[in-house]
């Protein structure tokens, strides 16, 4: 760690991880996606890394919210017909539909008492959400990215909050996609712009778990 011109600049995973200024940020885990990813271990690996930092560090859920029609961007409804598969924005199914089980979080992953759950219209954790101003209340510097999809919201965000001074940490085997080469190339563009490791590189770099 080096203080410059007033300013700490951590250095190390253990300084940069430290679990008094991280906060955790499970992205767009919803069965409409996970039910869908490469990776048939992907829900219980993710599981078990929330389980492990669940009371150490905040954690912090994505959801998926679909806007009507009628507020949704042009953009929005272009990319979405090109990702559906659709030659018009009427034929757009619900994503996910309000209520289905695809809208619902796998057992392994569902939301607890104490987790926040942040609604979000786009593919950014701090567009149109009150996320940056609580995470700088709460004097959090380090946001540990989990969830889907890698090359999606995930990069997404994680640039975003480059942009916004936080130390962004992937956490290579917690993030997922329907594409393992979209999935890949999105990891190898991440490591020029934030910090990739392994969950258990960062478990050993968190301090020890206080004692039960």
């Amino acid at each position: 760690m080096k203080t410059y011109q007033g300013v700490v600049v951590h250095e190390t995973l253990a300084e940069i991880v430290d679990p008094g200024h991280t906060c955790l940020v499970a992205w767009d885990v919803q069965q409409v996606l996970t039910a869908r990813v490469f990776d048939p271990g992907y829900v219980a690996r993710l599981g078990a890394f929330i389980r492990a930092l669940r009371g150490r560090v905040p954690v912090l859920f994505t959801l998926i919210t679909t806007p009507p029609a009628a507020f949704q961007s042009p953009w929005s409804l272009h990319s979405r017909m090109r990702r559906m598969g659709v030659d018009d924005p009427s034929k757009l199914p619900p994503f996910p539909a309000p209520g289905s089980p695809e809208a619902g979080f796998p057992a392994e992953l569902a939301p607890e008492e104490g987790d926040w759950l942040v609604p979000k219209t786009t593919p950014s954790l701090f567009v149109g959400t009150p996320v940056e101003a609580a995470l700088r209340a709460r004097g959090v510097r380090t946001l540990l990215f989990t969830g889907i999809a890698t090359e999606i919201g995930v990069e997404t965000s994680v640039r975003h909050a480059a942009a916004l001074g936080f130390y962004p940490v992937v956490v290579r085997d917690g993030v997922c996609s329907m594409d393992r080469g979209r999935h890949e190339r999105s990891l190898e563009a991440m490591q020029h712009q934030a910090i990739v490791a392994d969950a258990a590189e960062i478990l050993s770099a968190l301090s020890p778990a206080p004692r039960a």
